[in-house]
């Protein structure tokens, strides 16, 4: 049987942990900075789990994380 292939899209923006969830950076940070405030922004750095209602889609797409 072939490998499974890895939607290289999902690769690029999700990361599975050792304890089982998929970590992601957050949203709405790329552009149009201007008109969000400071700390609209800071709390969109860093990391944060993927969902639970969206686990089971984004695992299809990566079935080897």
């Amino acid at each position: 049987m072939p490998k499974m292939k890895t939607k290289s899209g999902a690769a690029k923006r999700f990361r599975a942990q050792g304890s089982g969830g998929i970590k992601r950076t957050k949203a709405f940070r790329r552009h149009i900075l201007t008109k969000k405030t400071t700390k609209r922004k800071r709390g969109m750095r860093g990391m944060t789990q993927v969902h639970e209602t969206n686990i089971v889609s984004v695992r299809a797409m990566m079935p080897y994380a």
